[in-house]
């Protein structure tokens, strides 16, 4: 009964986190809606690293950053911690989807 509960509950956090196939992510949308014209493959591969590097909120703030990067900038100087924290999550996240998205 333990394992069927964790199974249950393992299986109800990953359908929350992982958007349905063919949903694009606020990443992904806010990727093709930017001036810089990504191709749809691209935009979807930095979508799913966004999924594996940062959570929900912090990719509905990044997203934003498309068409705003000044707000990027803002948190980059932020002498808040959790803006140098999410600084450092999303420096690593770009590192990662320049990597794996090439």
């Amino acid at each position: 009964m333990k394992h069927l509960l964790t199974i249950t509950a393992t299986a109800a956090t990953l359908t929350w986190a992982v958007p349905a196939p063919g949903a694009a992510g606020v990443i992904e949308r806010a990727c093709m809606q930017s001036n810089r014209k990504a191709a749809p493959s691209l935009c979807r591969c930095i979508q799913k690293v966004a999924d594996r590097s940062l959570n929900a909120m912090e990719r509905r703030k990044v997203a934003r950053w498309f068409g705003d990067p000044h707000q990027a900038q803002e948190v980059r100087q932020s002498d808040s911690r959790s803006d140098a924290e999410l600084w450092k999550r999303y420096k690593a996240f770009g590192e990662r989807a320049a990597k794996v998205c090439r």
